[in-house]
């Protein structure tokens, strides 16, 4: 089966765009302390998004209930993973808390359209094909 590389350039889009957007008011009037914590944020999302678009690869083509165990499932896991590293980052590693979040949050939302967009794509795909 081919890898379908539609998602990561769509997601390497969105990744420019927010950063883009984000970039020069948070280098110009963010503290350094702020700025690592929205780059920790941005890179939780990123990491969770990589992980649902592996999954959603390796599921399709395999049986519904294969499928929904490796994208639903692991989108359980991936979001207990993600509030995990958040509540260590700012517990233990004392990370600004609100451009962490704020900075996760944002990037999540966005990842969570886009990955939602390309699930109904696959499925659609695999539809037509029957």
């Amino acid at each position: 089966m081919k890898l379908d590389w539609s998602f990561p350039k769509h997601l390497l889009v969105a990744l420019l765009a927010i950063t883009g957007a984000g970039g020069y008011p948070l280098l110009r009037y963010g503290s350094p302390e702020v700025i690592n914590a929205a780059l920790l944020g941005g890179l939780i999302a990123t990491v969770n998004v990589l992980a649902g678009y592996a999954a959603v690869e390796y599921s399709f083509g395999k049986s519904v209930t294969t499928f929904f165990k490796y994208v639903l499932g692991g989108m359980g896991i991936r979001m207990g993973l993600s509030a995990l590293a958040l509540v260590l980052l700012i517990t233990v590693a004392g990370v600004h808390a609100g451009a962490l979040v704020s900075s996760m949050g944002v990037f999540y939302i966005v990842f969570l359209g886009l990955e939602v967009l390309y699930i109904q794509k696959k499925v659609s795909i695999k539809q037509q094909s029957q």
